[in-house]
């Protein structure tokens, strides 16, 4: 007997025996419900016989046969009012589990999201695939008419979403594409470190989603609550079924502010902030401005994250800006990095280094916040160092920017398209996925190991583009992705340390070193920064205009995952 949890409420099993009901009544079960009719298997003893050992030990027993791969609606309602009946917790069985988790999926599909019923049935190792779509019609069965049916569907209108829209639509403009994203508006999120930083306003950072997604692209203001790979489908909240001939999944990544205990009750107030919001990053600035002595930390997560040279980018602007102001002396910095260096591409790490010293900045490695009290101005990380026990220390703060644990979307994480860790599978030069061959994935959700940056979704959507059209006119992919990404550094007010990099970390420059030498802080590199790539952005970028994105052709031997 394997016992599996499905919630704090209701474990599982495959098939029980009478010797077994003990071991499941001293595990502190007080009700079993079987699933499994009677004579279904030759080797399978009968209800009435579990049903007196339950008894025995004080179990309240019910049996609620339901038969294999025929799971009823009204099988799932039954089930959801015994488990109100019952008391709790609940242990359930049947041939394999199967049937109870499919029955407890669809009787809380009213009460849970479709991402949180994937995550408990998949944690226990059930595949609700087959039921997906009953799970968002509410636990019943809907028609299998699509309510749309579209040449490609984009999966998130980030910056990744719109820019290959954009370039799609340059390249063959008669293409019915639907772009899916709920958010009225679209955010240029590098933008944010420089409203931390006082340099730009909030409102430059900001547009309405329509004014931007191209035209002739549909929109479909909608949240993605899971997939149907096999069906070409993708199923929106409220059961809607919108099918595909090609699908590009770029939703972005979560922001996992609840992973900090006391984050959540505290960020915006008491110190606390982050330039990682659109309504925060203005706050880090009010902060800034307003120290004149005592501590502030600034924190890095464990990786990936978006953008990995941001959280420090926030803290050197706010140390220069200290520095400016004659106070730097009298401010205690530190930057607790989950990790152990600076920054992942060494080639850029004296540059930075120097900073470090010029602002007295303190390099507290392996520090992993995992809670704060704002009130009380505290913060605990969790340190494991190499070959040492994890401790917990406490460090107190007069302000603190924090950079939140970051993960796949939810609807991601549970999906068919998700590897082991979470994110969407994909060939790392191509950015098809390793399985379905008529899905692709560019952007911040997806597995290649690059770094997750906007400069890289701008290389890479002329890349996923091309594969595509490549594709419906039956050729094999085209263009291969390098891991590009771009991050740069803002080290100072007026100097960028420009680092651009791809897979491994190898050094890929965009200009002559003669030009803007990208290991050491530029004025030009600040000039590209503040002046030029906004407009790129918005009016290249998000319009399918791939100026210095022109996608590599692949080559004899691409490079992959292998």
């Amino acid at each position: 007997m394997e016992i599996k949890s499905i919630s704090a409420k209701l474990s599982v099993s495959g098939q029980i025996s009478p010797d077994d009901v003990q071991r499941i009544a001293d595990m502190g079960f007080r009700s079993l419900i079987c699933n499994r009719p009677d004579g279904e298997g030759s080797d399978q003893p009968g209800f009435d016989e579990i049903a007196a050992a339950a008894k025995q030990f004080g179990l309240e027993v019910r049996y609620q046969p339901v038969v294999s791969g025929k799971v009823r609606d009204e099988d799932a309602t039954e089930f959801g009012k015994i488990m109100q009946e019952v008391p709790k917790p609940a242990f359930a069985y049947c041939r394999t589990g199967t049937r109870c988790a499919t029955l407890w999926s669809l009787s809380q599909a009213e009460k849970l999201s479709v991402a949180d019923i994937l995550a408990a049935t998949k944690a226990a190792g059930y595949d609700m695939a087959g039921v997906v779509r009953r799970i968002a019609n509410g636990g019943k069965t809907p028609t299998d008419r699509p309510d749309a049916s579209y040449d490609v569907v984009i999966i998130g209108g980030g910056a990744a979403g719109i820019a290959v829209a954009a370039s799609l639509k340059s390249r063959q403009s008669d293409l019915e594409i639907a772009l899916i994203d709920p958010a009225d508006i679209h955010y240029y999120q590098p933008g944010w470190t420089m409203v931390g930083g006082g340099i730009f306003k909030p409102a430059q950072t900001a547009k309405t989603m329509g004014s931007l997604i191209p035209k002739g692209v549909h929109w479909l203001k909608s949240a993605v609550a899971a997939f149907e790979p096999q069906d070409n489908a993708v199923i929106l909240d409220g059961c809607r079924v919108v099918k595909y001939d090609r699908l590009v999944v770029c939703p972005g990544l979560k922001l996992d502010w609840h992973k900090v205990e006391g984050l959540v009750e505290t960020l915006g107030k008491y110190g606390v902030t982050s330039n990682y919001r659109y309504d925060l990053a203005p706050y880090t600035w009010q902060l800034v401005q307003g120290l004149k002595k005592g501590r502030a930390l600034f924190t890095q997560p464990p990786m990936p994250i978006k953008c990995a040279g941001a959280p420090q980018k926030a803290m050197y602007l706010s140390a220069d800006h200290w520095r400016r102001e004659g106070v730097l002396p009298d401010i205690d910095i530190h930057f607790c990095n989950a990790g152990g260096v600076l920054f992942g591409v060494k080639d850029y790490v004296p540059a930075l280094e120097k900073y470090i010293d010029l602002y007295g900045a303190n390099l507290d490695f392996f520090h992993n916040l995992v809670a704060i009290d704002g009130p009380a101005k505290k913060a605990w990380f969790d340190v494991k160092k190499p070959d040492q026990p994890e401790e917990r220390v406490e460090m107190s703060f007069d302000m603190i920017h924090v950079c939140p644990p970051q993960t796949a979307p939810d609807f991601i994480r549970v999906s068919p398209l998700a590897d082991a860790a979470g994110w969407v599978d994909v060939d790392q030069a191509t950015l098809r996925h390793k399985t379905y061959e008529n899905i692709w994935s560019l952007g911040d959700v997806m597995n290649a190991p690059n770094a997750k940056t906007a400069a890289a979704a701008r290389k890479q959507a002329p890349v996923v583009a091309e594969n595509l059209i490549a594709d419906i006119k039956g050729q094999s992919p085209v263009a291969q992705y390098d891991g590009y990404g771009s991050c740069p550094l803002t080290v100072e007010r007026g100097k960028i340390v420009l680092a651009e990099f791809g897979y491994g970390g190898t050094l890929l420059p965009s200009f002559p070193s003669w030009l803007v030498n990208g290991k050491k802080p530029t004025r030009l590199a600040w000039l590209l920064k503040e002046q030029i790539l906004p407009p790129i952005y918005w009016k290249a970028m998000l319009r399918g205009k791939e100026w210095l994105a022109k996608p590599e052709k692949v080559s004899a031997s691409p490079a992959s995952n292998q």
